[in-house]
């Protein structure tokens, strides 16, 4: 006998279904967002198996609170702010954010061209995981979510100035990180240029 596989045609259908709770429509949105969940969750706790626990607590989340969802905005971006949400409260429980450094510490201004260099995305989001994670979680949420200082300062219970200096200190390890990487890569290209030239 063939058996039926449920799916639904519409965004408005799906969240339908969710508001009833039904369990097919809780496997359609987990197949069809996790991944991008994921990578969100990984942007923050930089441990594979943290993230996944986040965002499967945050999946958690979006189907308790899915009648607070007005079809205003995004679903997937109100997924993701569910996810960012729960990220920071892991972190926050972990006290792995507070790496706080006062902004009059900062004495190397970054050089903002840094984002202009030849870098692709991938090389780009493995060397802001390897930030400390405050600098980290500050970074993410200004440069990729799109929060201000102000709304950061709130979320983290910081203050604004914190936010920025971070910010600033992430960018400075972000563009001298970059740089040493263009080095190695400059250094093994005329390695290789000199071998092949020698032989």
């Amino acid at each position: 006998m063939l058996r039926l596989i449920p799916f639904f045609t519409t965004e408005a259908q799906l969240i339908i279904a969710l508001k009833r709770g039904e369990s097919r429509a809780h496997k359609v949105v987990y197949e069809r967002f996790s991944g991008k969940m994921l990578a969100v969750c990984t942007r923050y706790c930089a441990n594979k198996d943290d993230a996944e626990e986040v965002m499967l607590d945050g999946f958690m989340r979006v189907f308790e609170k899915i009648e607070q969802f007005r079809e205003e905005g995004s679903f997937e971006g109100w997924i993701r702010r569910i996810m960012v949400t729960e990220s920071l409260m892991f972190l926050r429980k972990a006290k792995q954010w507070r790496q706080e450094v006062p902004i009059d510490e900062v004495t190397v201004e970054p050089d903002y061209e840094w984002a202009d260099t030849a870098v692709n995305e991938s090389e780009l989001m493995r060397l802001v995981n390897q930030l400390p994670d405050g600098y980290r979680t500050i970074f993410n949420l200004y440069a990729i979510e799109g929060y201000a200082h102000a709304e950061i300062a709130e979320m983290l219970g910081i203050s604004e100035g914190t936010s920025k200096s971070q910010l600033s200190r992430a960018r400075v390890i972000l563009q001298t990180n970059l740089k040493k990487m263009e080095q190695d890569f400059r250094n093994v290209s005329y390695e290789k240029t000199y071998r092949k030239t020698a032989n």
